[in-house]
């Protein structure tokens, strides 16, 4: 009976699940690789906002009318797929009185759907 108690506890560390931390040999590699993506993130969203914020009334009208050269580089610069666009232009028109009030809420809008 003792065997089989240790048995389970033994084994029950071994779930492919072990938690959040993952493995600790590889934290260093995990920090490096998310330090790297921040940096990534960080300048293609200092890109995305560059755009909107240089060309803002342009890009609006670009919003409304559902296509311009505008938005088109703000989502190319956002890495928003061209498949998903026309769905994502729906979505931006349909939020453009706050787009209008708030430049920072359409940078974070190109940048969620961008991934």
């Amino acid at each position: 009976m003792r065997w089989l108690v240790f048995a389970t506890v033994l084994t029950s560390a071994c779930t492919q699940d072990g938690g959040h931390i993952g493995n600790p040999l590889m934290l260093p590699v995990t920090g490096a690789s998310t330090l790297f993506d921040n940096a990534a993130y960080t300048q293609r969203r200092g890109t995305v906002e560059v755009i909107v914020k240089s060309s803002f009334d342009a890009i609006i009208s670009d919003i409304a009318s559902g296509v311009g050269p505008t938005l088109t580089e703000a989502m190319e610069a956002a890495g928003i797929p061209p498949r998903d666009r026309p769905t994502r232009i729906i979505q931006l028109q349909s939020n453009l009185g706050l787009y209008q009030a708030n430049p920072g809420a359409l940078v974070t809008a190109l940048m969620v759907y961008g991934g």
